[in-house]
């Protein structure tokens, strides 16, 4: 059975399809949550011993936004307008944000610019233009901040 290959675009929709349920459920590992995401669309990939194939990008961008959430959502915040609190955020926006920020910040073959864009894509598809323009602006902010530097 050869190995079902995704777009970097695939993998972050199966990313935030994964990091949604682990920011509610606190016993959900992030292996089930990674399971449950590639599965949602893609019964194929479950070989015939229940293995299934899990892209190394997506257990990078899932595991990397669960370990460093503290330190990401700190950048977050500082990003935030005056009467905004890290609370007020939509969680898919706050989701996506963090997937954006995890690139930025850590993952060196992915330009901000990419990052930026995959971000709004994904708010253009999971949430409303309010959200896409908000993400827009905070992670324009949070590239300025990194270019500045």
């Amino acid at each position: 059975m050869s190995k079902p290959s995704f777009t970097r675009h695939e993998i972050r929709e199966k990313a935030l399809q994964a990091l949604f349920p682990l920011d509610f459920n606190v016993d959900l590992t992030k292996q089930d949550a990674i399971s449950y995401a590639l599965e949602l669309d893609n019964q194929e990939i479950i070989s015939e011993d229940g293995e299934e194939f899990v892209p190394t990008y997506l257990d990078l961008l899932v595991g990397g936004v669960c370990d460093r959430k503290a330190e990401i959502d700190e950048v977050v915040k500082k990003h935030l307008g005056n009467n905004w609190s890290i609370t007020r955020i939509a969680k898919m926006d706050l989701i996506i944000l963090r997937m954006a920020i995890f690139e930025m910040f850590y993952v060196g073959d992915v330009p901000n610019t990419v990052a930026l864009d995959e971000a709004i894509e994904l708010a253009k598809k999971y949430s409303d233009d309010r959200s896409r323009k908000f993400v827009n602006g905070v992670l324009a902010n949070v590239m300025k901040d990194i270019d500045s530097k």
